[in-house]
């Protein structure tokens, strides 16, 4: 005989009714062994209703002015969700570089700037260390 009276004939409470479920967690592991890498310092980003569109290529002459030709060497076609996805997975990785290493500056004079600040603070001659003035012994 059963010890517990409500398990025979009695209907079970469902999983979501103040019984905690249990966390299915999902590995997900990627097999790159065929992946090439490229470098990219272009991206252009266009859309249908229903894909986004990622071209990414490389701009020989990414600060000259006028026209540029850039030619795009891959092409990247996903839907929304996973467009979504990629977006919030690239917000956290800059988020933790920007912590770990500081602000990432977009524009680029003032980057130019920035290092040409730092390139004439490394270059002024350093004062040789001599001990304590003044003291006599």
């Amino acid at each position: 005989m059963n010890e517990n009276p409500e398990a025979e004939g009695s209907p079970q409470p469902h999983q979501g009714q103040g019984q905690p479920q249990a966390q299915q967690t999902t590995e997900v592991v990627v097999d790159d062994s065929g992946a090439l890498p490229s470098y990219s310092n272009f991206c252009r980003v266009t859309a249908t209703p229903e894909e986004v569109i990622l071209d990414f290529g490389l701009n020989p002459q990414p600060f000259a002015t006028g026209r540029q030709e850039v030619k795009a060497n891959q092409r990247i076609v996903m839907n929304f969700y996973t467009s979504k996805r990629l977006l919030t997975a690239l917000g956290m990785t800059i988020q933790r570089h920007e912590q770990t290493f500081g602000s990432i500056e977009l524009d680029v004079r003032r980057r130019a700037g920035t290092a040409q600040h730092q390139f004439s603070q490394q270059q002024q001659p350093q004062q040789p260390h001599r001990g304590p003035q003044g003291v006599v012994e």
